[in-house]
């Protein structure tokens, strides 16, 4: 029975369920959680309590029959079913992190229940649609389950047995590893300046073609781009076109751009590449094809180094060990119409880069919001609001609701948060410094840039 996706299933659940020899050998210390918000409590319901000391040898037995004996014999019979039982009986939800780990990847939607039926009685509730492991994740992130000893190099044997690509992604760093999951694509493990090689994956555009905007007859005015503009140059990047791409190395102004578009978030951003401390080469960013919390896992081709998407900081590999935070430049999100009219000179990536590609994924797939887990959301807002957000001369971070906040601004009134000042721009808003210095604002929803900046500001008029 191949329970995996992909060509090696068999070599795959081995391998995977080898590292789990990691667990309950020694002793384990229970992670001391702080109280739950009321909100997390009233959607979620209240956590399982959560065991310490290592697991019993009846436990390691079911473990090695559930798991290990399945995939040696190819067969999922009543030994199986009856290890799995125990397992489900332990009391230690620690071990559901393991187990929607793999959900993620099984083919089998039987198997799928079965194993998300052992979760919910782990977890101490009765969780519908049982072969979804986002539901099952989802609680495990509200409840802040601590994950079980030597985690990661059970999750790298999964991962890295579906994609080998993933080797060096997966190490050790400043990144929690639970919440990280995978997003149905591939890496894109393409070198610099391989814009045009084909690959299995959501491809980075590197130096991206452009034209004026007077040859860009192919977009409408009511078309969605992000601008930006450096020293002066202006530049626009269409939506039809990031939602392709998702990802350019570019060059601005005299200045080298590294630029994410999470689909998920709503947030494009744009790091300088340039002008880096002493020793450290220019990172080249690639999408990775997964995700925590909905927001896309970027890495730099050149070390392998992994970077918060949202921050912009490395958080493994040689870049964070040099502790390398980039720094963002302002994106304004725009319709084309505004945005030419207010940079006439500007260029624009050019239409073939979309690949024949037409998606609009904020008014369709992501129309009801997050569709892979995030675990609980700050209540202040709906989910998926969009928000301006900006971070003050002393490090706090802000969130301007922005169609309150454009409102506000069309009708003449000040927008003011310590040392920042909103205003309008080629049709969107951008956050300025009081002397009008770029403060490198974007735009994203709402469950986004509060969950990544969980003790933001949040402006109200």
């Amino acid at each position: 029975m191949a329970f995996i996706i992909g060509s090696r299933p068999r070599n795959f659940l081995i391998a995977t369920l080898a590292s789990l020899s990691f667990f309950g050998f020694g002793a384990l210390q229970a992670q001391e959680a702080g109280p739950l918000p009321n909100y997390v409590l009233e959607q979620f319901g209240a956590p399982p309590e959560v065991p310490t000391g290592a697991l019993s040898e009846a436990l390691q037995s079911a473990v090695q029959i559930a798991f290990v004996d399945s995939i040696e014999q190819s067969t999922w019979g009543p030994d199986q079913i009856a290890a799995l039982d125990v397992i489900a009986q332990s009391n230690d939800p620690r071990l559901v992190w393991i187990v929607s780990d793999l959900m993620r990847f099984i083919r089998s939607r039987e198997l799928n229940g079965t194993l998300g039926g052992a979760a919910s009685e782990l977890l101490g509730k009765d969780l519908q649609n049982l072969d979804n492991w986002g539901i099952i994740t989802d609680h495990l992130i509200a409840w802040d389950i601590p994950a079980p000893p030597n985690y990661l190099q059970a999750k790298r044997a999964i991962f890295t047995n579906f994609v080998p690509g993933w080797d060096r992604i997966f190490v050790e760093g400043d990144i929690d590893w639970r919440h990280v999951s995978w997003g149905g694509v591939l890496i894109d493990d393409r070198l610099y300046n391989m814009t045009d090689v084909t690959c299995n994956c959501i491809p980075a555009a590197d130096n991206p073609e452009v034209s004026s905007a007077a040859d860009a007859t192919w977009l409408k005015d009511d078309d969605i781009v992000f601008g930006i503009e450096i020293n002066g140059e202006a530049r626009a990047y269409p939506r039809r076109i990031m939602e392709v791409r998702e990802m350019v190395n570019d060059t601005l102004g005299g200045r080298d751009l590294g630029i994410p578009y999470c689909t998920l978030c709503g947030a494009m951003q744009a790091y300088f590449t340039d002008q880096l401390p002493a020793g450290i080469e220019r990172p080249i960013l690639r999408t990775s094809g997964l995700l925590i919390r909905s927001n896309k896992v970027m890495y730099d081709v050149v070390t392998f180094s992994v970077f918060d998407t949202f921050l912009g900081d490395a958080v493994t590999g040689p870049l964070a060990a040099k502790n390398l935070q980039l720094e963002q430049a302002t994106v304004i999100t725009t319709r084309w119409g505004d945005w030419k009219d207010a940079f006439p000179e500007t260029t624009v990536l050019v239409e073939s880069l979309a690949l024949g590609r037409d998606f609009d994924f904020s008014n369709n797939r992501d129309a009801d919001g997050p569709i892979f887990p995030i675990g609980d959301v700050d209540p202040r807002l709906p989910v998926q609001e969009e928000v301006i957000g900006v971070i003050t001369v002393s490090g706090k971070p802000v969130a301007f609701p922005r169609g309150t906040a454009f409102l506000a601004l069309q009708n003449g009134e000040e927008i003011a948060f310590e040392n920042i000042r909103l205003e309008l721009a080629a049709g969107g808003v951008k956050a300025v410094d009081v002397d009008g210095s770029d403060l490198g604002s974007h735009q994203a929803f709402w469950f986004a840039w509060s969950q990544f900046y969980p003790d933001t500001e949040l402006w109200s008029g």
